[in-house]
Order: structure tokens, then sequence, then C-alpha cells
């Protein structure tokens, strides 16, 4: 599936089934089971201590983890989005594909009690879980709203920074969802996004691949693809900077299926022009 010729059908069961693979994620972690089918970026262990390790690989301290509530954190993701947000106190934080909340209750605490946060994802059961970890942690500022990346429910101009980990892939039509980024942005904002984006054209095995998909590589845009989405969007001072060392844990996405050799971890920023700090509008890219 190429994602410039993907039908609105083939989009729609896309869609079904990243939803269904999430919500069997979610359950599974309430239950303190396996998650099935989904082993990757989207996997979930009831071992509290295995994902502690899959965190810690992507980026995050102990101190990340011991400062959420229990639950919050469920392995997924593949890097940490928070590292480049520059998140500063007062400001509005919309994450896109918030799963349990992990990321949105650290975006709180840097954002402080003035500041908000905002977590939007498509599966009901994530919203849920993610709700009572709010509940659990006392979290007043961070809200939980029910939608998809491709339609923010979001006011125009609404939000400072958004933050995603290894959701954006999932979408079948990223432009769609960087134009809403873009709306959703004031001027000045920023995304500080950690996604799966293609080092190579995907063989057509994999990109055919429903359950790849919905593991976070089948739906890996390459480099330049993305730029230019961003480009073409409006954004400025793009920067794509790919992480080679990622391979280590993708590999264990599939394992015996070779996805580390067509995708790699990445960190996505770039500003919405007309704020103070827009002024260099000079557009960069990290190639491999």
């Amino acid at each position: 599936m190429n994602e410039n010729t993907i039908s609105q059908q083939q989009q729609d069961e896309i869609r079904q089934k990243v939803r269904d693979s999430y919500a069997e994620v979610a359950e599974a972690s309430n239950a303190g089971g396996d998650c099935g089918e989904v082993s990757s970026c989207c996997g979930v262990s009831s071992d509290a201590a295995i994902n502690t390790l899959v965190s810690t690989r992507m980026g995050y301290s102990q101190d990340d983890l011991d400062n959420v509530p229990s639950g919050a954190d469920m392995g997924l993701g593949c890097g940490n989005p928070r590292a480049i947000a520059s998140i500063q106190p007062g400001e509005t934080i919309l994450d896109l594909g918030s799963g349990g909340g992990f990321d949105c209750f650290l975006a709180a605490a840097e954002t402080g009690s003035e500041g908000r946060v905002i977590g939007v994802d498509m599966t009901p059961t994530m919203i849920s879980k993610a709700r009572a970890n709010a509940d659990k942690g006392k979290y007043t500022q961070v809200e939980f709203r029910l939608g998809e990346i491709e339609n923010l429910p979001v006011a125009d101009g609404e939000i400072d920074v958004i933050i995603s980990n290894c959701v954006i892939n999932l979408s079948p039509d990223k432009p769609r969802v960087f134009a809403e980024a873009f709306r959703a942005l004031r001027p000045g904002g920023r995304l500080a996004i950690s996604d799966v984006v293609a080092s190579t054209e995907l063989p057509e095995e994999i990109r055919n691949d429903l359950q790849l998909y919905s593991g976070c590589m089948a739906g890996a845009s390459l480099v330049d693809d993305l730029h230019r989405i961003l480009a073409d969007t409006g954004f400025e001072n793009i920067r794509i900077a790919p992480k080679d060392e990622s391979v280590d844990f993708i590999k264990d996405w599939a394992p015996g299926r070779g996805v580390e050799e067509y995708v790699v971890s990445a960190t996505i920023e770039a500003i919405k022009p007309g704020g103070a700090c827009c002024q260099d509008n000079a557009r960069s890219i990290s190639v491999f």
C-alpha cells in the first residue's frame, strides 16, 4: 500500500485494524495479561520491569517512570518526544495518540498548574485508561479527548506544542495529520515528535501487511516524503533526525522479518511560522 494511492476503503481498514490492535493492548494492560498478536512498539507486557526496560531504551529516565501513575507507562513508543519539546511553564500541550497518558503526565510536570495538556486517542479503551490514570495521579490540568489525529478535537490556534510518540506512522493520511497539526498550533507553535521513518523504500510484502502497519512499521514514510509534506503544509525550521541506534530495538518488533533494514526511529521537529521564535526561517533536514 502506497499512502499516495490508498483508497478510502483501505484507509478505513487500516484505521480499524489499528483501533482494534490498540484496544487489545489497553484491555491486556488492564487485565495484566498478554496483548496477543501485537508484538512491536504497540506491544505491552504485564511485567512492569519489562515495560521499564523498554522505556529506558527509548530515552526515558528512571525518574520519569517513577513520577507517573502505575500503569501509565505501557512500554509503548519509539523515543522520548518530550526530550526535544522544550516545554515551558504555562504552555498548552497536545499529545497525538496519547495512549495511557504517559507522555501527557510528564508534560504536565513541565507546563505546571498554569498550563494545560490535552491527549487525543481514537481508542475508547485507551481514553478510559488514561482518564483513570489522571484521576489516580490528580492531574487536574490534563484531559483526554476521543478523536482521530486526522480530525483533531481542538480549536484553531489553541496549542503551543504538539508531541507524539510513534503514532503518526500509523495514519494512512499523513498530509491530513500535519494539516490538522498546523491548524491547531498557534503562530510560533512547534512540533516535537518521535516516530518511525523509512530509510529506504519498503518491500511490498511489508507495506501490505496490516499487522506490521498496526505494529508501527509498514506505514513508515521516507524522510524526504515527510519533509515535503511538512514544507507543503507550511511548517518551517524542519529537522528530521534518524536514530541509527534504534535498530537495536526495532529488530525485536517483528523477529525474523528484517524490518530493521528498512525503518528507523527519528525525531521530527518543525515550527509554524508567525511567532517571535520564528525569525530564522531556514529549513534544514538531517539525512541518513
